[in-house]
């Protein structure tokens, strides 16, 4: 048999990262077979596949690329995404060393080769130009997650997130492949130009079911990236997981399910947007007011940070909305940005938390007394959170702001900017548990040399972003021409 006539060269070498990535995470896994693991080895060949993968990235070039017969679209844009999810999950296996085994969880290779495994999914989902693509990369993702958020096999909070996730993410993800059949049944097609096309051309079987399938579309991915009123989820997930997975699970994945929705609303659906732009603005009304609200009455910090979570994924919606290149770049930006700041919170809640303990504000008071350094970290990360200037969280909420405001949103922008003032509360609640209060049995949190640098590295680009954001804001504006 002829493979050539299914695929060539060039199309292998442009799956490069994600062989890479694979060939890594079955070493990980032979290495933990042959009994000769340590976490500083596994670490070390996670990492090293990982930076080889980013040079494959690298190496490929800029130039827009379709690989097998269509089904792969490779450009600036997912280049970029995929430099952002090697960044998070190399970030997360840093901070896993030494959790896992505080948690009375035995490091094991799994781990790191669940991690990769899911960074494949994300590459393959932003990679995709058809709506196939994006549920193999969905699911893969999807399972990955499944068992590292119930990870922790001897905590019960562990268990129930891990059943939640599971039983929710399949419904979703049923929600999501009913509405790519939809999408086929109307057009003929799976792939976004020929959906386009269809569209454009009024080929379309049933509008009917187009804009069905489309509606369920949307349901799948407001499942994924936690839109209100299918958030339900996430603030279980995110207390029960292990606290490291919870950081990744609220960064990396959140920016796959956003970069493929631009993608599909962007690159397929563009016609019919007009049909769509009152439930979008909804969306996101709904989405930022329900979870700052909800994230006000938490005395979990996890659950807190969870609702945050839905009220960011509210702002970023926002940027879909506007529909232009100013609109993309603002969502890169922010996706960069509120990735940083929420690895380095949940950093430091992993350093804070005991084991099998309610993770509540009164484990911080004091903090800053026995830890001044931790504190003022935890301290910069919320106020980056909250949007306060000079930090890169007020330049992220400005520019998705005015590029709304510059598209005639300005109800949505005023309900964006009471909902921030109402987030001040929550942040600044840990800030005073720290600063104002004392314990006299709260923890005594040790760092490590390589987490203590990573942490001040994700603080030097909190500020470089918001005192110098201009060299990151032309990336991102040079990357949204290739989806706008």
């Amino acid at each position: 048999m002829d493979l050539s006539q299914y695929f060539t060269s060039s199309d292998l070498a442009g799956i490069a990262p994600e062989i890479i990535l694979t060939i890594t995470a079955l070493v990980v896994l032979t290495i933990e077979m042959a009994r000769i693991s340590r976490p500083g080895i596994m670490l070390s060949v996670a990492a090293l596949g990982l930076g080889l993968a980013g040079v494959a990235i690298a190496q490929g070039g800029f130039d827009d690329k379709l690989l097998f017969g269509g089904m792969l679209y490779l450009n600036k844009f997912s280049m970029f995404l995929d430099f952002l999810y090697l960044f998070v999950g190399l970030l997360t296996l840093i901070f896993s060393q030494g959790y896992l085994e505080r948690m009375g969880s035995k490091s094991r290779g799994e781990y790191p080769a669940l991690i990769l495994f899911a960074v494949i999914g994300m590459m393959l989902m932003t990679r995709a130009n058809d709506l196939v693509m994006v549920f193999l990369g969905l699911e893969l993702l999807s399972l990955s997650l499944y068992v590292l958020v119930g990870f922790l096999r001897h905590n019960l909070y562990s268990n129930e997130s891990g059943l939640k996730y599971l039983l929710l993410g399949a419904f979703s993800t049923g929600f999501f492949l009913f509405g790519a059949a939809l999408t086929y049944g109307a057009t003929g097609t799976t792939n976004f130009s020929g959906i386009a096309q269809a569209i454009a051309a009024g080929t379309v079987l049933s509008d009917v079911y187009l804009y069905l399938g489309i509606g369920l579309l949307l349901t799948g991915f407001a499942f994924k990236v936690a839109l209100a009123p299918f958030h339900m989820w996430s603030p279980d997930v995110y207390q029960g997981a292990p606290t490291t997975i919870t950081g990744f699970l609220c960064t990396a994945p959140k920016a796959a399910g956003f970069g493929a929705l631009l993608k599909v609303f962007m690159i397929a659906f563009p016609e019919t947007f007009t049909q769509w732009q009152n439930l979008f603005w909804v969306l996101a009304a709904l989405t930022m007011t329900v979870g700052n609200i909800s994230a006000l009455v938490q005395s979990n910090v996890k659950r807190m940070l969870a609702f945050s979570s839905v009220s960011h994924a509210g702002y970023l919606v926002m940027g879909i909305l506007v529909q232009d290149m100013a609109g993309i770049s603002a969502v890169l930006f922010y996706l960069v940005v509120y990735s940083v700041m929420n690895l380095g919170a949940f950093a430091i809640l992993s350093l804070v938390e005991k084991d099998e303990q309610d993770l509540t504000f009164r484990q911080f008071r004091g903090l800053a007394s026995r830890n001044p350094l931790l504190s003022a970290a935890m301290a910069i990360f919320m106020v980056s959170l909250a949007g306060f200037p000079p930090t890169a969280g007020f330049i992220a909420k400005y520019g998705l702001f005015s590029a709304a405001i510059a598209k005639g949103y300005i109800w949505l922008v005023v309900i964006a900017v009471l909902n921030t003032l109402v987030s001040f509360y929550y942040y600044f609640r840990i800030i005073v548990n720290m600063v104002m209060r004392d314990e006299k049995e709260s923890l005594q949190p040790t760092t490590g040399l390589l987490t203590a640098g990573v942490l001040a590295l994700l603080i030097a680009i909190v500020f470089i972003l918001g005192i110098t954001p201009g060299f990151l804001l032309d990336i991102t504006l040079n990357i949204a021409t290739a989806v706008s």
